[in-house]
């Protein structure tokens, strides 16, 4: 197992002169890829600067982030805010269109601004009585969550989770009614065979189901049928091919929230597996892809591969060129699988080797 994490951390050479490379201290945000930087049709957005400050933390650099850069982070945040509809939106017209990025960005810019020792300007949505109408009574917020298609788990499963930002903006006498629906509703159309939620391919199921651990874990709800989720996983990562970091980050994550029973052996086979995977998405850069064949410019789409048809796609929001490179979204699910896989194998996770010099690449 120690051998198979240290060629893991060997994937990260020139990760951080990469992760530096991309802060802009004008803006105190980060850009999503290499190829952002020099096209002024791109600018820093909220989950890349999200992401970079989680990395940033993981590697236990937050206490030691300069003044002037914790300042700088925490303006790029609370600009990002409308102070009327308390919504955080990047510049781009088309994110407003796309709940799952508008709701993400609820939940990346609190967090960050918490990270950083700061917090939000203005009330959140729901306070500020901008959220959408389905939030006002736990049988509309229900019908919402029915009216959501699950023919790409991946995608249907992220609309059901990243529209509990709102049942985390009520009060808690409140919100009882809502989880206990919610709660309810996902049991009911839950897989009896495998533990998964929606259609489409083993990884995109299993990926689905990543992101409903999200809404049961964010409210302390234990997740129904992990034995049959465990058997599902170990299945999957034998049999198919991981084609996107998420297909190695997913099922790992879910392993360890799960705490399924793994033997030593099993463990090894899933290390062995995770890092083969990494390997073929590792850049020259020093950064990560999210997929094989070059880093998706759109990533909020990139849950819907070519040629698959999903009902009400919104626009993409382009974040880069989408060239052969290393990108934000796949790095910092890197870093998170690094943890998890440490996790499992028992063993402490200390800082990557060059996590020291971080700032000094900055500054």
């Amino acid at each position: 197992m120690r051998q198979l994490l240290g060629k893991m951390d060997d994937l990260f050479e020139g990760f951080f002169p990469w992760l530096a490379g991309q802060y802009e201290p004008q803006s105190g945000g980060f850009y999503y890829a290499q190829s952002s930087i020099h096209d002024k049709a791109f600018i820093p957005d909220i989950e890349s600067s999200a992401q970079s400050l989680n990395i940033i933390e993981r590697q236990q650099l937050l206490h030691t982030m300069p003044e002037k850069m914790r300042s700088e982070m925490a303006h790029f945040f609370q600009r990002k805010q409308n102070p009327q509809t308390g919504y955080f939106v990047d510049a781009h017209p088309a994110m407003i269109k796309d709940e799952v990025m508008v709701h993400r960005a609820i939940n990346y810019s609190t967090g960050s601004l918490k990270k950083l020792g700061s917090e939000a300007l203005y009330p959140l949505p729901f306070v500020a009585k901008s959220a959408p109408d389905y939030v006002r009574t736990p049988e509309s917020y229900l019908a919402k969550w029915r009216s959501i298609d699950l023919s790409n788990s991946w995608r249907g499963c992220d609309r059901l989770a990243t529209s509990c930002t709102y049942i985390g903006q009520m009060p808690e006498i409140d919100r009882e009614p809502f989880l206990q629906e919610a709660v309810e509703f996902l049991e009911s159309i839950q897989d009896p065979e495998t533990g998964l939620w929606g259609a489409g391919s083993l990884y995109v199921r299993i990926s689905g189901t990543f992101k409903l651990h999200t809404f049961y874990s964010g409210f302390g709800i234990p997740m129904p049928n992990t034995d049959l989720i465990y058997k599902s996983v170990l299945h999957c990562l034998r049999n198919e091919q991981a084609t996107d970091m998420c297909y190695i980050r997913n099922p790992i994550d879910l392993l360890s929230y799960i705490q399924a029973p793994l033997t030593p052996n099993e463990i090894t086979e899933i290390l062995a597996i995770t890092t083969e995977n990494m390997t073929r998405l590792k850049r020259a850069d020093g950064g990560f892809s999210r997929e094989i064949e070059n880093s998706p410019p759109a990533p909020n789409v990139a849950q819907v591969k070519k040629g698959d048809y999903y009902p009400d796609m919104p626009e993409p929001v382009a974040l880069s060129q989408g060239l052969y490179e290393g990108d934000l979204n796949a790095s910092t699910q890197a870093t998170l699988i690094r943890r998890q896989a440490y996790r499992l194998a028992g063993c402490m996770e200390e800082p990557l080797k060059g996590s020291s010099e971080f700032y000094e690449n900055i500054i």
